[in-house]
């Protein structure tokens, strides 16, 4: 541990910046991943600084978030290490390693953003019928004297559900067209 102080201390102060950054920011990395893999990630602390804007991106992801400001950290430490031996003016040093931190931001929301749109409810809703053809399994009655059965397919899946028109009788086998939904389970079609 002393020749971990001595060598520490050995460092320039934009070293020792960069150095706690990226060992900081890494360790809360590895803890946010572990937490994750084990399903206890979702308690993550948002940072407020004004209650009136959160700067709130959407799908529950703020860009003030611990998550993202680990991100910066973890990039602007690494980036701030291995350039020190390229870049040798400080500022343009601190620019680069900022650009980096913000790049790894940037690369945080995108894969949030698009792991996000792999997540499906593969709950079927019945709203998803109208405007949709259908084929008439059994015969429906004219003007909603009865009710006949429809198929459709719905992302992937063929649902059999009952049906009403409004026109003249519709036999099995044609196809119609759904108009709308009637109290959440009955469909209502026309004949194509």
């Amino acid at each position: 541990m002393e020749s971990f102080s001595i060598w520490f201390s050995g460092l320039e102060t934009m070293q020792q910046v960069f150095w706690v950054c990226a060992l900081v920011g890494s360790a809360v990395f590895v803890i946010q991943l572990l937490l994750t893999l084990f399903g206890m990630d979702s308690s993550d602390i948002d940072v407020d600084f004004d209650a009136g804007d959160t700067m709130d991106l959407g799908g529950g992801l703020s860009l003030f978030s611990i998550k993202s400001l680990v991100n910066f950290f973890v990039g602007f430490g690494w980036a701030g290490i291995c350039l020190h031996s390229l870049i040798g003016n400080t500022v343009l040093l601190v620019l680069a390693a900022a650009a980096v931190g913000l790049f790894f931001v940037w690369m945080f929301f995108f894969i949030y953003k698009q792991t996000k749109k792999l997540e499906a409810n593969g709950a079927f809703r019945i709203e998803y019928c109208k405007g949709r053809v259908a084929d008439v399994y059994l015969r429906i009655p004219e003007k909603k004297s009865g009710r006949g059965k429809v198929q459709i397919s719905v992302n992937g899946s063929v649902h059999e559900l009952d049906a009403v028109t409004e026109g003249e009788a519709i036999t099995t086998g044609r196809k119609v067209r759904i108009t709308d939904v009637v109290g959440g389970e009955m469909l209502v079609v026309e004949n194509l």
